[in-house]
């Protein structure tokens, strides 16, 4: 069920089994599975059903690196977290991702893609997913188009890899209705973690601090932690909860914050592509993406290119995935940025601020340029196409001095402000260099058309088109030591029993590929290892969700429930 936290009574303390903090992909999966394995659970919010500006405010920053967007537009601060302006692209890693590569320093993780596979099957359900099966040919034969084949590959250094695309999966409004009707979770809703509190020997967490930006503090007491907030808030809270451990809790190592990762993303090159090649859609961004004719089985699909495994051994690369990114007439015009943010309007991505009616008279004034851009999308006439390039995601390498720190300006709430420095390395843009490269030669030795490369990257500055994919990875990386990882293999804390992290965070390596499903995946696994290892005894006990203490009458519990519960009608304008 749901909360409003700023109609519970000033410092009411509340006591469940599991206290999970962020309902994103992670928390609410957790908090899933919690309801369906009986156990209780408080899943802690910042953000109510939909954004707004005060709360949106807590996510902002200094950034002290790259150029680099990590607040508005990149992040979702409610219900549903960064699910609401998701893309929708999965895949999972490939398996030498979570080897330890020996030209890859700080790579690998505690265990393979075999101990991840049973998670990945179950994630499909949860995020919408088509068959568990990402074969090229299979699904080239299953869409059965001539405008989506696979290209002509020699198999000497690519291979072509498919990703299916949730619809996407927008967990606030999918399982809002599934939260509201939980008899052993309850969801506080404006709920801020401030603290997260300790024993005096930072040995077990005793409780959360909690603050509503109406001034209301609680705090929740449980056996078991749960860190969901993503890969930026759940360093912060731990760096900013310093009572008992100067240096922040769990940080005894200087880890916290540290690996800080994102995919970055380029453009480069143009492809002159040969007649028989110059209409396919399967490789191609621009009609790949959410495209009715690039799907089958009720699910939609892309494709995209990667280096073989033993090239990236013996060029010693990092992993890279690369798409045809076609330029359309009217190709970054305002006309044709506005009709791209109303598609994304369309499609409920969470875009700060965004206001049709503006868009609308963008597209006005600028008929031309949003008219020709809006039917090359739709009707793709080769006349209106002015190039096709080629775009990539790389794996970042992690590197401990791209991190996340805690800044000198505090927000509403008295917490710190992040300061977030993104390092991006000489080995990223070889990886860059040499991907391209091999693809072009690819492309020509197979007689899919000739290719015109950019420069070389390496040893040059950053280009100002570099952006990265708001994918927030590696601040509290998983590894079997605490001298090189936050948490361990189970994502429980080093050297805190009941303290544990989900999502993206806890990545010590991370791929080229989209994070959303393997974050589903180990939450997943969580759950399981959270029903495993928790007390029978306390699960048996039935204790109801979030009791309040001081103790109440059961009349006064329950009318204290009925007017939390309704608080949210009332102040959000929506039902539960």
């Amino acid at each position: 069920m749901f909360v409003d936290a700023r109609q519970i009574e000033q410092n009411t303390t509340l006591r469940t089994t599991v206290c999970i903090v962020g309902a994103g992909v992670a928390g609410i999966t957790l908090a899933l599975q919690m309801q369906r394995m009986g156990i209780d659970a408080c899943v802690l919010e910042s953000g109510g059903y939909k954004s707004d500006e005060d709360t949106r405010d807590l996510y902002r920053g200094e950034n002290a690196g790259l150029p680099y967007s990590f607040a508005d537009g990149c992040r979702s601060r409610y219900l549903g977290g960064s699910s609401n302006c998701w893309g929708g692209w999965c895949r999972p890693l490939d398996p030498w991702d979570l080897e330890r590569r020996d030209w890859v320093p700080h790579s690998g993780w505690p265990f393979g893609l075999d101990e991840l596979k049973p998670y990945y099957e179950r994630t499909h359900d949860l995020l919408k997913l088509g068959p568990h099966n990402f074969d090229p040919a299979w699904w080239e034969a299953a869409i059965g188009r001539a405008d989506v084949r696979r290209l002509p590959l020699s198999g000497e250094s690519i291979r072509d890899t498919i990703s299916q695309f949730s619809p996407p999966a927008r967990f606030g409004k999918l399982y809002r209705d599934a939260l509201a009707g939980a008899d052993r979770v309850q969801v506080l809703l404006h709920a801020n973690v401030t603290a997260i509190e300790s024993d005096t020997h930072a040995g077990t967490v005793t409780h959360v601090s909690v603050s509503t930006l109406s001034g209301k503090r609680l705090r929740v007491v449980a056996q078991r932690f749960v860190l969901a907030a993503g890969g930026i808030e759940n360093a912060r809270l731990m760096l900013a909860s310093n009572r008992a451990s100067p240096a922040g809790l769990g940080n005894a190592n200087d880890l916290v914050g540290r690996y800080f990762m994102d995919h970055p993303r380029l453009m480069s090159g143009w492809v002159h592509f040969n007649q028989a090649w110059s209409r396919n859609k399967l490789y191609d961004i621009k009609y790949h993406y959410q495209n009715a004719a690039v799907s089958a089985h009720s699910t939609h699909i892309s494709s995209q290119f990667a280096l073989r495994p033993e090239v990236l051994a013996r060029e010693r690369l990092l992993n890279a995935r690369v798409w045809f990114f076609s330029m359309f007439f009217g190709e970054g015009s305002a006309g044709a940025e506005a009709l791209i943010r109303a598609k994304q309007a369309m499609l409920r991505k969470d875009q700060p601020g965004y206001r049709l009616s503006r868009d609308l008279l963008t597209m006005a004034t600028h008929p031309v340029d949003t008219v020709g851009f809006g039917l090359t999308r739709l009707l793709q006439p080769r006349a209106l196409i002015s190039g096709v390039r080629m775009q990539a995601i790389v794996e970042a390498a992690p590197d401990p001095e791209s991190r996340i720190t805690l800044g000198d300006q505090r927000d509403r709430l008295g917490m710190p402000r992040v300061r977030v420095n993104w390092r991006l390395g000489s080995l990223v843009q070889r990886t860059f260099d040499r991907t391209f490269a091999l693809l072009a030669d690819e492309l020509q030795r197979n007689g899919v058309g000739r290719v015109t490369l950019d420069p070389p990257m390496e040893g040059q500055p950053w280009p100002a088109s570099l952006e990265g994919t708001w994918h927030h990875m590696g601040t509290t990386r998983m590894h079997d030591s605490p001298r090189h990882g936050v948490v361990d293999r189970n994502c429980r804390v080093h050297g805190i029993g009941n303290l544990y992290v989900a999502g993206s965070s806890v990545f010590p390596t991370v791929g080229a590929n989209f994070p959303t499903i393997t974050i589903a995946a180990l939450a997943l696994r969580l759950s399981d290892h959270l029903a495993r290892t928790l007390d029978d005894t306390a699960r048996a006990a039935g204790v109801a969700p979030a009791e309040a203490t001081p103790a109440h009458s059961e009349e006064e519990a329950l009318a204290l429930r009925k007017s939390a519960l309704a608080a949210p009608d009332a102040l959000e304008g929506e039902p539960t």
